[in-house]
């Protein structure tokens, strides 16, 4: 008997069903979370720049003073209720969706050195076997210039990990995910 291989299967977008339909988390950090509030409005475009309606985007980030929700992170237990540092969403029909969060503070690096603040984001879509992980950092931070990990990515190419503030709202800020093309965003190896 011989053996006839069958098609590869990608994850689909079964996780809409499961995932966000009961288990979305739009805030990350409650209004009585220190920090500067930011709301981050997420985008998703494939290499034709159609956005992508059916994604998922997973945030986790840091509290204003650069600490992880974790348990050898050391935080006070009101630090632990008012920021959880984590969020999830879909995108709706045109490839948007919108988290409210506090921006993170700088937080350890490799070798003594301190990360700008940023944001971790897993992006999971059709067509995708694996999570595409990558960073939202935020435009204009002065941290940015001496952050180990951005400073690895070309220079050409850092752009496509910056949020921008709208310019009538700077608590509101714009970051685009191109799944691939001219402008692809950076998606790290991890």
């Amino acid at each position: 008997m011989a053996l006839i291989p069958t098609a590869s299967q990608t994850a689909g977008p079964y996780f809409h069903l499961g995932c966000t339909k009961t288990h979305s988390a739009s805030c990350l950090a409650s209004q009585k979370a220190k920090g500067d509030r930011v709301w981050l409005h997420c985008r998703v475009l494939d290499g034709d720049d159609v956005p992508v309606n059916d994604a998922m985007i997973e945030l986790w980030q840091a509290d204003s003073e650069g600490r992880y929700l974790h348990p050898k992170a050391g935080q006070a237990a009101d630090a632990v209720i008012h920021c959880t540092g984590f969020g999830r969403l879909a995108t709706d029909e045109l490839g948007q969706c919108v988290f409210e969060t506090i921006k993170p503070g700088p937080v350890a690096g490799p070798d003594e050195t301190l990360q700008a603040p940023h944001i971790n984001v897993s992006v999971f879509a059709r067509g995708l076997l694996k999570r595409l992980a990558t960073r939202i950092y935020f435009a204009g931070d002065v941290a940015n210039n001496g952050d180990p990990i951005l400073a690895r990515v070309p220079e050409e190419r850092r752009a496509t990990l910056m949020a921008q503030p709208e310019s009538q709202d700077p608590e509101h800020w714009n970051f685009e995910i191109h799944l691939c093309g001219e402008r692809e965003t950076v998606f790290f190896d991890i």
